[in-house]
């Protein structure tokens, strides 16, 4: 089973308020994504040795 959960286009998520990771299934790059407040305000950073990781098993 991955590390990452499968995520599914358009379906509502509840993910944890800090360090929540997520996949994309079509280019593998893995984001790490921060929530804050209680307005929608999110941060994306791709991670590059999850990203790596990833690419490297989806040869």
């Amino acid at each position: 089973m991955s590390k990452y959960k499968e995520e599914i286009a358009g379906r509502w998520i509840t993910p944890v308020k800090k360090g929540y990771r997520m996949r994309c299934c079509d280019c593998g790059l893995v984001h790490k994504i921060d929530f804050r407040g209680k307005n929608v305000q999110f941060r994306v950073f791709r991670d590059n040795r999850a990203t790596g990781q990833i690419r490297r098993h989806m040869r």
